[in-house]
């Protein structure tokens, strides 16, 4: 099943995100906390992609336990900037014999040491977009970023850029983690008017604890609102309660999102399945309705 049709569904999709392990060795302790996640029966579980080839074998030997063996619809992360144009073909043909329909086509990051870009790479997201949809009957996913991409000044550019990748193919989008809701309904306003018309799935990031938030914002730039701030200072030193709020805080941004009319929900697990099951308790009788 594609993704774009579940989504097209009237009724709440909650889905989560895990990234492969970045060692052989820790692959069965990703694999237990994937299969934990699986039952909490979300809409979708998406794989990141290991940079640089490395763990990348294991983005898509995942995803494929997930759907064969979960019986979970997988969405392979697939980035171009670490990958050469035949190792990029060679990962679409390997998820099209296993029979994996959907893919989230990333530029991703480049790779430190690396001249970027090259003849033999893909520069742009939207090429990779391309270049997927020569290859079979894929459901594509998109990145975007609510504050604007890292590498974009403005954010008109950073939006006409978005609509070039959404128009070579692109069926639904997801979000950059955020922490002020806000921000998102205001991108929404502004691609909509831009023509973007495709499902977007806000990105939900649980902070819990105050390494993750320094990672976070170090990856992403993201802003941390005042109210998360007091979290952080009150809490921060206390692992359990800060774990308890950043879970509350998660799940107070996904319930203001859906009274809202969002349906769509994508969630960052960092591959903690309790985190994922307590935002999942807190919300279960509010995704019936």
């Amino acid at each position: 099943m594609k993704i774009i049709d579940r989504l097209k569904e009237d009724r709440i999709h909650i889905s989560f995100e895990v990234f492969p392990p970045k060692t052989d060795e820790t692959y069965d302790k990703v694999v237990s906390a994937v299969d934990e996640m699986a039952e909490l029966r979300p809409a979708f579980i998406s794989v990141t992609y290991g940079a640089g080839g490395g763990t990348s074998r294991n983005t898509v030997r995942i995803a494929s336990h997930i759907k064969d063996d979960l019986h979970v619809l997988s969405l392979a992360h697939l980035t171009c900037a670490s990958s050469t144009k035949a190792e990029v073909r060679t990962v679409i043909e390997n998820l099209k014999e296993l029979g994996i329909e959907n893919i989230l086509a990333l530029r991703g990051d480049i790779p430190e040491g690396m001249t970027f870009p090259d003849a033999d790479r893909f520069r742009y997201a939207f090429e990779l977009v391309e270049e997927i949809r020569r290859h079979g009957d894929f459901c594509i996913g998109g990145a975007c970023y609510p504050e604007g991409h890292v590498e974009n000044e403005h954010k008109a550019d950073d939006i006409r850029y978005l609509k070039q990748k959404v128009d070579s193919g692109v069926d639904f989008l997801t979000t950059q983690m955020f922490f002020d809701n806000d921000i998102h309904y205001n991108f929404l306003y502004r691609i909509r008017e831009a023509g973007i018309t495709v499902p977007v799935l806000p990105g939900i990031m649980p902070i819990t604890s105050a390494s993750q938030m320094k990672k976070s914002q170090e990856l992403s730039g993201t802003m941390f609102p005042r109210r998360f701030l007091a979290i952080l200072d009150r809490f921060g030193s206390s692992p359990k309660a800060m774990k308890q709020a950043g879970i509350a805080y998660a799940t107070d941004q996904i319930i203001d999102l859906l009274a809202n009319g969002v349906k769509n929900i994508h969630i960052y697990t960092m591959n903690k399945p309790d985190v994922a099951a307590a935002i999942m308790s807190n919300l279960s009788e509010i995704i019936k309705v």
